[in-house]
């Protein structure tokens, strides 16, 4: 990631790049010499947009300058990289100068995994060190979201994410552990192999811990289901598609971790991501069966497809048993969430008013909004089973992320402090800084509120 830069070359000074809003566009003008000015009002007309000024002797870059109706927005500059010419620009006149170095570094996102890209050969000078650190962790960490989804099925299995997270944690000097096939019922985790046995890439719970011990504990949970095709509950072609994209809750707490273990942020942190791939052979689990979790509820399969909860439940039976002061998970789980709030907002449960507040607060702070939904624990009962202690969804297609949450609170002590994201991962349409494809969602807001709570 050399979009930012923090040294600025010898042999030429910076650029300056104004990012300005559309109403002061006049009084910034006035500002200029007249061929600048003339040359800005005539490139933009006096309205919104990116303007390069060339300087009159040589013809290269003399100044920038970006128009906008919201230059606080951390988006502001998203396109701004891909359309800059070679050079290196330093914001001028910026009081943004963080949430706008970072929309335009995220802009420059390429997944250049499989396939030769022009990179962008525009960079922006940050010479205040603290901040530059920042936003290279910040950018770095949602990079990692988008390149962890984006990856093929086929080369992001559950070892793939073995291998991910044992980097991570050799970077950082943490320890890394993992179960693996049938070690899972050895150690009592017996959920996440029903999902992932059908599958020649055998299922794995991942285990990353990192901090001092005596500091305040933080556990991530990551649903880590590589590919999903639904099971013998066999999703329609077009559901299937984007099925690379299960992971997306193992990515994101994995980019979540990065930006935690970076600013080495006073927590004793611990992920665990249950990686699996919910295949179809002869051992596959069936609609009807039931299984005792790892906490000994029994659980009836009434939909093959709702195997997320299934890997999870386990992994939230661990993370309890270390007493954390926090428990956060993520998860691509449900579609009900998507009708609710549409691809591009997050939505959370919490169990805990304050840190839910703390969270949304963050979220605004930290231009990454999440928005929160109801526990209502009324809809528990769609969850009965009449052979089982539970069935693992409803059979009603209303409420689904709510009855999700449900599901999932039920292996959460009720005085430990949790939050569970439901999220998209994925990018339908391009917008100004984030490219069509994986992205990350909640995980400023997240790391804006640890951060909050916990400092350095």
């Amino acid at each position: 990631m050399n979009l930012l830069v923090n040294t600025p070359r010898k042999d030429n000074a910076p650029i300056p790049f104004y990012v300005i809003n559309e109403n002061n566009l006049e009084t910034w003008s006035e500002q200029q010499d007249d061929f600048t000015r003339t040359w800005v009002l005539r490139s933009l007309g006096g309205g919104q947009g990116l303007c390069v000024v060339p300087n009159t002797d040589n013809g290269e870059p003399k100044l920038a300058v970006l128009v906008s109706d919201n230059e606080q927005s951390v988006w502001a500059a998203g396109d701004s990289v891909n359309k800059l010419p070679e050079g290196d620009y330093q914001l001028t006149d910026c009081a943004n100068e963080r949430d706008i170095a970072l929309g335009f570094a995220l802009g420059g996102y390429q997944f250049t995994g499989y396939k030769q890209t022009n990179a962008p050969k525009a960079r922006l000078l940050i010479t205040d060190k603290a901040l530059f650190n920042e936003l290279v962790a910040s950018v770095e960490s949602t990079n990692l979201v988008r390149d962890l989804v984006n990856t093929p099925a086929a080369d992001m299995m559950p070892q793939h994410l073995s291998e991910v997270m044992s980097d991570l944690a050799e970077r950082y000097d943490g320890q890394f552990s993992q179960w693996i096939g049938d070690e899972l019922l050895e150690q009592n985790y017996p959920t996440i192999h029903l999902v992932g046995r059908a599958s020649e890439n055998k299922p794995r719970l991942l285990d990353l811990r990192w901090g001092d011990k005596k500091a305040p504990k933080i556990t991530l949970v990551g649903k880590g289901v590589c590919f999903d095709s639904g099971g013998l509950d066999l999703k329609p072609a077009a559901g299937m598609r984007l099925m690379k994209k299960d992971m997306g809750g193992a990515a994101h707490v994995l980019g979540l971790a990065n930006m935690i273990m970076a600013a080495g942020l006073n927590v004793q942190l611990r992920v665990l991501i249950p990686a699996v791939e919910n295949a179809v052979s002869r051992n596959a689990f069936r609609p009807g069966d039931v299984v005792k979790t790892r906490k000994g509820i029994t659980v009836e399969i009434d939909n093959t497809d709702a195997e997320g909860r299934l890997v999870l439940c386990d992994a939230l039976d661990e993370a309890q048993q270390d007493n954390p002061d926090l428990i956060i998970d993520f998860a691509t789980l449900t579609g009900a969430m998507r009708i609710a709030l549409g691809t591009e907002l997050p939505g959370f449960f919490s169990s805990d008013d304050g840190i839910a507040q703390a969270l949304t607060e963050a979220g605004y702070q930290s231009q990454d909004p999440v928005w929160r939904m109801p526990l209502f624990a009324q809809y528990k009962n769609l969850l009965k089973s009449d052979v089982a202690d539970m069935s693992n969804c409803s059979q009603g297609p209303f409420g689904g992320a709510i009855t999700a949450a449900l599901y999932l609170q039920e292996f959460v002590a009720k005085e430990t402090p949790w939050v569970h994201f439901d999220v998209m991962a994925w990018n339908v349409r391009a917008l100004p800084g984030r490219p069509v494809g994986g992205e990350a969602f909640g995980i400023r807001a997240a790391y804006t509120m640890l951060q909050q709570r916990f400092g350095s």
